[in-house]
């Protein structure tokens, strides 16, 4: 049994990370950032639940660049092949679920 609490978890990084669980090669890992990530398109599907803190997350579909406003319980889910970056507004904490080793 596992009780993890959110909204105090902090890492010494942006984008560092407490692995919660890895379940059959899916992983479910809470991230603290305060800088954007990077571009980048995933092995697989991405789950991306904002538990704290407002995020942009900007996504190129058909060619074209769009933002979403992420906020506190708002989830983003990534397609195979979904290009996508996000841009946290301040601190936030990401709960993100997505295949083992995954950019």
């Amino acid at each position: 049994m596992k009780i993890v609490r959110s909204k105090s978890f902090t890492a010494e990084r942006a984008w560092g990370a407490l692995d919660i669980a890895n379940m059959k090669g899916i992983t479910t890992r809470l991230h603290w950032t305060d800088q954007p990530y990077k571009w980048h398109v995933n092995d697989g599907e991405e789950v991306f639940a904002v538990l704290d803190g407002v995020v942009d997350m900007h996504y190129r579909e058909s060619g074209a660049e769009h933002v979403v406003t992420l906020r506190t319980g708002d989830v983003f889910f990534a397609g195979v092949g979904c290009e996508h970056v996000a841009h946290p507004q301040g601190e936030a904490r990401i709960l993100v679920v997505e295949h083992e080793g995954s950019v």
